[in-house]
């Protein structure tokens, strides 16, 4: 997860840029003219309102999230982390509180970070004590309703550099030169030791087998688990530039020849223990400066394509800017890889830091916009109750315009989806598809708090509604529509 510590425009394009080079202090200096294309448009007002027509499904030539029947997927919900302890005390901040209040507030989707470091301490000792607090958390998904995807999570690679992640003894640096910053720990992925660390990680063989055992060990013991639903394999890897190579130059090469055969060894091992879930691939955090992926095929089934979505500039501190082009440029990035292979989209983290700014109650209408067009879900970054990142305060309220994510939707859709919108200043969400001739009859709605009015046409009814949830019944082959709308 990128944070608010580097300067704006320089983070993304000192990734994989050497930090030694002179190439770095061009790359930075023009990052801005590499990633923001210019507005092709006059700017609107920045809090102008946008209509909200009704909106398609995801691109038809971007695959939607399915389940084993053949019903559509949405999946809405937020990471949720425990990053401050270990050992005995790891996951320990995570609560079932946590899990009860994202089904209260129609979120249905868990993404959870877990460490190698923790896990595996020492080569070839798994933390039996780690897995069982894991499945506590598992247990609590499961009591409410919420799916979850389990991630190998790293920051500054690992323990080695004062981190989270990759343990200490898979940790090689050739002795290159580390040096900590405490108020920019973003800048330390700069470093040449961290950097070779994760060019050890990628090639060597006995840490590629160690890697495969870590996620065998984890899919093994889950697979059955009734929450999980997959599998995220490492988050925002980064790697190792060579000389003067430029940023996109950099990161198309790394996701090509390191991170797409890591991916395909790592998937064909998950599937080993449990061939049923679905595998998240993450491409650099590059695909946030509007660079679309070097990443190749992922072989087999069951693949969904798991990018962030964070802007340098707004982590950093910045204001929204809605004239800049950002969220255009990204979305043009990000779906050029599903496109190509033909998988679904899930972004794994949003949110920016400060989302009291003037300007981010237009961000998160626009953001949202820009989801619903081509992914079939997302988790915000982060569901905690506190301040900065957190989605709650600590009463359990929204933090300013994080509410904007509470809307009506459909997890489950027995058929192929029509349209689905959600129209926030009427209060409004529209719903049509065309229902399955065989297999399951029944969708799924979320409904936030409040009270909802739902009616449904073209041979379809209401049969039962619960705990913010409602169930569709349709006729077979009917052209359905259902209508949600606040009371």
């Amino acid at each position: 997860m990128l944070r608010a510590t580097v300067a704006a425009g320089a983070v993304l394009a000192a990734l994989l840029t050497p930090a030694a080079s002179p190439a770095t202090s061009r790359a930075i200096e023009r990052a801005s003219d590499i990633t923001r294309p210019a507005p092709e448009s006059p700017r609107p007002a920045p809090d102008a309102p946008r209509p909200t027509p009704d909106a398609p499904p995801p691109a038809p030539d971007i695959p939607r999230l399915t389940d084993g029947h053949g019903r559509v997927l949405t999946l809405r919900g937020w990471n949720i982390e425990d990053k401050t302890h270990r050992g005995e005390a790891a996951l320990s901040a995570i609560t079932e509180r946590h899990l009860r209040d994202l089904r209260a507030n129609g979120f249905g989707f868990a993404r959870l970070l877990v460490f190698w470091d923790d896990l595996e301490p020492r080569p070839g000792h798994y933390s039996g004590r780690y897995l069982r607090t894991i499945e506590r958390v598992l247990d609590w998904a499961e009591r409410y309703g919420v799916k979850v995807v389990i991630d190998a999570h790293q920051d500054v690679f690992g323990p080695a550099f004062g981190h989270r992640g990759i343990p200490e003894w898979a940790t090689r640096t050739d002795g290159l030169p580390f040096t900590p910053h405490p108020d920019d720990w973003f800048a330390e992925y700069f470093e040449p030791a961290v950097q070779r660390a994760f060019t050890h990680l990628y090639d060597d063989p006995d840490l590629r087998r160690a890697q495969a055992r870590m996620w065998r060990v984890l899919a093994a013991r889950f697979a059955h688990h009734p929450a999980v639903f997959g599998y995220d394999l490492i988050n925002e890897p980064m790697g190792e530039p060579r000389p003067d190579e430029d940023l996109p130059t950099a990161a198309r090469r790394i996701e090509r020849d390191q991170l797409t055969p890591m991916y395909n060894r790592l998937a064909r091992t998950v599937r080993s223990a449990d061939p049923d879930a679905w595998v998240f691939v993450e491409p650099t955090p590059v695909v946030g400066e509007g660079v679309p992926t070097g990443l190749g095929r992922i072989e087999g089934p069951r693949v969904v394509y798991a990018p962030h979505f964070y802007d340098t500039a707004m982590e950093a501190g910045a204001d929204y800017d809605p004239g800049a082009g950002w969220i255009e440029a990204y979305e043009r990035a990000v779906t050029a890889y599903p496109r190509r292979y033909r998988v679904p989209v899930v972004v794994g983290e949003w949110g920016p830091p400060d989302s009291g700014l003037p300007h981010m109650n237009r961000f998160y209408r626009d953001a949202m916009a820009s989801l619903s067009r081509y992914t079939s879900g997302w988790a915000g970054y982060v569901w905690c109750y506190g301040g900065g990142y957190c989605a709650v305060d600590d009463t359990g309220a929204f933090r300013p315009n994080k509410e904007l994510t509470v809307e009506p939707y459909a997890p489950s859709v027995a058929g192929t989806v029509r349209s689905a919108a959600y129209d926030a200043q009427r209060g409004v969400f529209r719903l049509a598809y065309r229902a399955a001739p065989h297999g399951s009859r029944v969708s799924v709605l979320s409904l936030p708090p409040g009270d909802w009015r739902i009616t449904a046409e073209g041979g379809a009814r209401v049969v039962h509604r619960q705990d913010g949830r409602a169930w569709v019944r349709a006729v077979p082959g009917s052209e359905v529509r259902v209508t949600v709308r606040r009371s």
